[in-house]
């Protein structure tokens, strides 16, 4: 069928909405209307060539949507269920098997590849082939073929069109607090980036129950809307040394960081906030895949610190947005506090208004 797309040309090119033709839902897939659509940081990074993806091809992977009809062998949603999308996996690696699917062993080749598993397409572009399946999606489109096990059932009451980024960055943000790290009740929490993930974060810390909440960001737009999700302190980081900020703060230093710049002089800063046996989470992707961590050996041992990545938020999509959405009925995970709308057809203003920080998560609607 006929659909339109944002198509990405080639790297560092703006996205282009034009018509494409989407294939029928092969055996284990799902065709789904998009309501909404996410932008999230990796559909950019994937644009300026940060990532590796074939292009011309189409991004997209925070979507959400009505199911418009199924492959063969799918079971879990039928046509009519209003869903989510995440992130793929192949549930069969040892990974899946410990429901822990973020870390599936066959995750590059499901949600980076471009194509199906038998290097078929879904998408064609000017009646070539092209990059789709990202993120077993490809959501910014009007339309998507997505796969069984990255499809969510939501309640009838979820607001469908601004579900998509549960997906990804807010799952990512509130499961490095409840599943990653299982951040305690009463402790302290540094949080650098104001951003989506990182505020997504702070929503978790107040349903967690941490005691102090320190947000760094340069926005002071960001540091204000930071205090108003929940976080107990906000740090201006032109304002002097983040440790020392810090440590005015909480002298003996953090229980816990993340980290969503993935800038070395920012983790060399929050390490020197680390407190004896302080927990550092790693979720912002680095502009140089090679760059090192700022910690010596000795002194992570000397000081008994845990450093460790963090994908999804250590989320199973199958169980954790439904959770998500259930303290978001109760009043308790306001995510869509972050959420600015805008048509799919101003996907490219949307881009900017992240990038500048006037907007925090855009979603762009159905037209």
């Amino acid at each position: 069928m006929e659909i339109t797309a944002a198509v990405v040309s080639a790297v560092g090119e703006p996205f282009e909405v034009k018509s494409v033709e989407l294939a029928a839902p092969a055996a284990g897939e799902v065709a789904v209307k998009i309501a909404g659509v996410g932008i999230c940081h990796t559909d950019v990074a994937v644009k300026e060539g940060h990532l590796p993806f074939p292009l011309p091809g189409i991004l997209g992977h925070e979507g959400s949507g009505t199911v418009t009809a199924v492959g063969d062998g799918v079971t879990r949603v039928q046509v009519g269920d209003k869903v989510a999308l995440s992130f793929n996996s192949c549930g069969a690696c040892v990974q899946c098997d410990k429901d822990a699917p973020a870390y599936c062993l066959n995750f590059m080749g499901l949600n980076f590849s471009g194509a199906r598993s038998d290097g078929s397409g879904a998408i064609s572009v000017d009646g070539e082939q092209a990059g789709a399946n990202f993120f077993g999606q490809s959501s910014l489109a009007s339309h998507a073929i997505a796969h069984e096990r990255n499809v969510v059932k939501l309640p009838d009451d979820a607001p469908v069109e601004l579900a998509g980024p549960l997906g990804c960055g807010v799952q990512t943000g509130a499961g490095a607090v409840l599943n990653s790290l299982d951040v305690e009740p009463g402790s302290a929490l540094l949080i650098t980036g104001g951003g989506a993930v990182g505020l997504s974060a702070v929503l978790a810390a107040v349903v967690r129950g941490v005691g102090k909440i320190i947000v760094v960001e340069p926005h002071s737009a960001r540091r204000d809307i930071a205090l108003d999700l929940g976080a107990t302190d906000v740090i201006d980081p032109a304002a002097g040394p983040l440790s020392e900020q810090v440590r005015a703060i909480v002298p003996a230093g953090v229980d816990y960081a993340l980290d969503t710049t993935a800038i070395v002089s920012v983790l060399e800063q929050i390490v020197a906030s680390l407190a004896v046996r302080g927990s550092l989470g790693l979720i912002g992707v680095p502009a140089d895949p090679a760059a090192a961590l700022p910690v010596s050996l000795f002194q992570s041992q000397l000081f008994g610190l845990t450093i460790r990545g963090i994908v999804e938020g250590d989320a199973d999509p199958q169980t954790f947005i439904p959770y998500l959405l259930d303290l978001h009925r109760k009043g308790q995970f306001p995510f869509d506090k972050l959420i600015t709308t805008m048509p799919f057809s101003q996907i490219n203003e949307a881009v900017q208004a992240q990038l500048s920080g006037e907007a925090i998560k855009v979603v762009l609607l159905a037209e």
